[in-house]
């Protein structure tokens, strides 16, 4: 009974959280005209732009946390996350890179700032393995400082991309940098689903070898888990996502921060559990974080990944005290 009233409870957040930041922005929109004529103008709204604008923040925020949480474990280290580790900073690069030189390259469903985007974390993630590799062993350490290092030496390129490109490809960059969820259709939605999809599935096939890392390497090795080629892939697999995330949306920090450590309070450090929590944990925030983007100051918007440094600096301070203090 118990469980069952928390799988209700969680029902009702979730449709609640994705329904009522429907009706919350510019303009007097009731829930009888979501099922009105499709032909009405209020009803456009609903059904072209902000339906798909919440599904689509609901699905970064629900990889990034997911990604945050995997991370975490990985590396055994709640500061780990596709920000922090340089991943996000790789993804910017390729994509900013496919927008200065104006490529045109379809893929599948994936244009040439995704494909670069994911090239670009991909990449990220390589040379973090290969300084780390150089010490014959995955250092947390290591990885974390190999991570923030390589992030800043791609920030700088990214700056110095900006400094090369003209005030119309400077502006997309700089709106893009901050974060940006203001899509029309369902064509990034889609896309970011179908790539969510199998990687979730794939880390929570894991999840019982993540919970043996917790324990530390050589305990999970005992037990019988490849701990170097789980690390490797997650990683890849991981990063691919976050690439993906961040050709759309911008590289939208501190949602793989602050959902996972909250989630790790509420429910506990079992990942079969924990890790679909973390998933509809970090949609829920960013959906309503966009909420306040676009209304705060309507008609104008803020950039979402303003509302999420502001909410994720502090809290990553916090964090940041408590390892000093602890």
């Amino acid at each position: 009974m118990n469980k069952l009233f928390k799988i209700l409870l969680w029902m009702v957040i979730l449709l609640g959280g994705l329904t009522i930041p429907l009706f919350i922005g510019e303009g007097p929109f009731s829930f009888k005209e979501m099922f009105s004529s499709p032909q009405t103008i209020n009803s456009q709204i609903i059904l072209s732009v902000r339906l798909p604008r919440i599904f689509f923040a609901f699905l970064v925020g629900a990889s990034l946390s997911l990604v945050g949480a995997v991370f975490q474990v990985l590396l055994r280290n709640e500061l780990a996350t596709p920000y922090t580790l340089g991943i996000s900073s790789g993804g910017a690069l390729g994509a900013v890179l496919a927008i200065k030189a104006g490529l045109v390259i379809q893929l599948f469903a994936f244009s040439s700032t995704v494909i670069f985007s994911i090239a670009g974390s991909l990449l990220t993630v390589g040379l973090i393995y290969f300084i780390a590799r150089e010490r014959q062993e995955i250092s947390t350490l290591t990885l974390l400082l190999a991570g923030v290092t390589i992030g800043l030496f791609f920030s700088s390129l990214i700056l110095f991309i900006h400094y090369l490109a003209d005030f119309t490809e400077t502006y997309r960059m700089i709106r893009w940098l901050m974060g940006a969820l203001d899509v029309v259709g369902w064509k990034y939605p889609l896309t970011v689903f179908t790539i969510l999809a199998p990687v979730f599935v794939y880390l929570y096939y894991h999840a019982i070898d993540f919970n043996l890392l917790l324990s530390g390497n050589e305990m999970a090795k005992a037990r019988g888990v490849n701990v170097r080629s789980l690390q490797k892939w997650s990683f890849i697999v991981s990063s691919f996502l976050v690439g993906a995330c961040v050709s759309m949306a911008g590289p939208i920090g501190f949602v793989g921060l602050i959902v996972p450590h909250i989630m790790r309070l509420l429910v506990g450090a079992d990942h079969r559990v924990l890790l679909p929590h973390a998933l509809v944990g970090g949609g829920l925030f960013l959906v309503w974080c966009d909420t306040i983007a676009r209304s705060i100051i309507a008609p104008a918007e803020l950039p979402v990944g303003v509302v999420t440094s502001l909410l994720g600096a502090p809290f990553f301070i916090y964090l940041l005290i408590k390892y000093k203090v602890g």
